[in-house]
């Protein structure tokens, strides 16, 4: 009998030195772990998981479904579950009361004599930064898809002024009339130097950074329009359009190469897609809109069928075969304002209207 006391002391004690290296475990460990037995009771947590699921000792012996933070945590019980029936890992990813990101492991507890899962241990792998960083990847790659794209559209309005301020000077010539030729050549003076402009603009740009993708200054939005509609000085021209104008908010906070492209490649399409045999007439306004900055385009033209207006911000999206065009403007707007935290919104009516509402986030 005494041999057999000794033994049974022997193993008792044992068992306390290890539930005391399993206690300083928990105590010391700085990953956030939870013990859950097969009834879904809590038996034991570390300290940091107290601090991030706000536990208490009183929470020890309770359900997970009596344990707000735990109840509130998707899926949670249903994964329990299916690891102590299949005996095999999960791995999902949480996100907690205090905005921190977590990939939660769940593996059962097994019981070797008997070969029994009587429960699991659940670890939290704090993943916050990994996100933030993947997040500042999407939009760093969103920027740079924008900015190649927007690249063709703000050389091609330039281009093809100088193109026609070149033939009409070749015309000039022939007819020796000087005051055309010296108006011609102050016009191509004007394009060439706002084509240099644009590619200061994107050399600083390559110098400094992808932050300087989204980087915004005070602009003048009634100075940023004269620009645009002397870039579109011929189509304005031969089209007669009409454009109209009232700007309530006369500057806003945002990047001046990025709301050129807005009015160009909405002033562009205005005049492309006019009614045939008729006057285009734009009307152009600002206003306060909220946390926003109301930039309003309306036109009077063909309009867009309700079906089709979710297609038109998609990429390479062409609504009008026998109008030509990249599909690409509207694509590349709906990026420069949803990429700096802004929206647009679109109204129209096949053969009589279409408004372009573009909510500028105020920086």
């Amino acid at each position: 009998m005494d041999k057999v006391k000794e033994v049974e002391e022997k193993n008792i004690k044992k068992l306390i030195e290890l539930n005391e290296e399993l206690e300083n475990y928990f105590r010391n460990t700085i990953i956030p772990q939870l013990f859950i037995d097969a009834n879904l009771i809590l038996r034991k947590f570390s300290p940091p998981a107290n601090a991030h699921f706000m536990l208490e000792e009183e929470d020890l012996g309770k359900s997970i479904y009596e344990i707000p933070a735990l109840s509130k945590i998707d899926r949670l019980v249903d994964i329990i579950k299916e690891v102590m029936v299949t005996n095999n890992d999960v791995e999902d990813e949480i996100r907690t009361s205090d905005n921190r990101s977590f990939q939660m492991n769940i593996l059962p507890y097994i019981i070797k004599k008997g070969n029994v899962t009587n429960g699991v241990v659940i670890t939290f792998i704090d993943i916050t930064d990994r996100i933030r960083d993947k997040q500042n990847i999407e939009r760093i790659n969103a920027d740079h898809e924008t900015f190649i794209y927007s690249v063709a559209h703000d050389f091609k309005g330039p281009l093809v002024n100088l193109i026609s301020l070149v033939d009409l000077l070749k015309h000039s010539f022939k007819k020796e009339n000087k005051d055309e030729i010296s108006d011609y050549l102050q016009k191509i003076e004007k394009s060439a130097y706002n084509l240099q402009d644009i590619v200061n603009e994107l050399t600083h740009i390559t110098k400094i950074g992808t932050d300087t993708l989204d980087k915004s200054d005070t602009v003048s939005i009634e100075k940023i329009l004269e620009d645009v509609k002397f870039t579109l000085k011929n189509q304005i021209y031969k089209s007669h359009a009409k454009i109209t104008t009232n700007i309530e908010v006369a500057e806003i906070l945002f990047s001046k190469k990025h709301l050129r492209s807005i009015l160009y490649n909405l002033l562009f399409n205005a005049i492309k897609f006019s009614k045939p045999d008729t006057t285009p007439e734009i009307f152009i306004k600002t206003e306060e809109s909220g946390e926003f900055t109301l930039l309003s385009v309306k036109d009077h033209g063909i309009g867009i069928d309700s079906e089709r207006k979710k297609e038109i911000f998609s990429k390479f999206t062409r609504l009008t075969q026998h109008i030509e065009g990249t599909g690409l403007g509207l694509f590349i707007i709906n990026k420069m304002v949803t990429n700096q935290g802004g929206k647009i919104e679109v109204e129209s009516e096949v053969g009589k209207f279409t408004t372009f509402n573009i909510y500028l986030k105020h920086s």
